[in-house]
C-alpha cells in the first residue's frame, strides 16, 4: 500500500510540474483567469459538497474574479 501511495504522489507532482510549464507563456492577467477558475473550482467543490453544478460554476466565478483582479496588472 506504500508503494501505491509513493507512486500516486509522483504522479500528481509531475502532473503539476507539467501543467505549470504550459502556463510560461501566459499574461499575467490570464494567469490570474486561471488561478482563479482553479480555486473557484475546488471552493465550489467544496460548499456543494462535490457537485458538479458547483464546481463548474465555482470555476465561472472564480475565472471572471481571476481575471478582473488582472486587469490592474500590467
Amino acid at each position: 500500500m506504500k508503494t501505491m501511495q509513493k507512486f500516486a504522489l509522483s504522479v500528481v507532482a509531475a502532473t503539476l510540474l507539467l501543467g505549470l510549464t504550459a502556463c510560461s507563456g501566459m499574461t499575467t492577467r490570464q494567469k490570474d483567469t486561471a488561478i482563479g477558475a482553479g480555486v473557484g473550482a475546488v471552493s465550489g467543490s467544496v460548499l456543494t459538497g462535490g457537485s458538479a453544478i458547483g464546481t463548474v460554476g465555482g470555476a465561472a466565478v472564480g475565472g471572471v474574479i481571476g481575471n478582473e483582479v488582472g486587469k490592474d496588472k500590467k
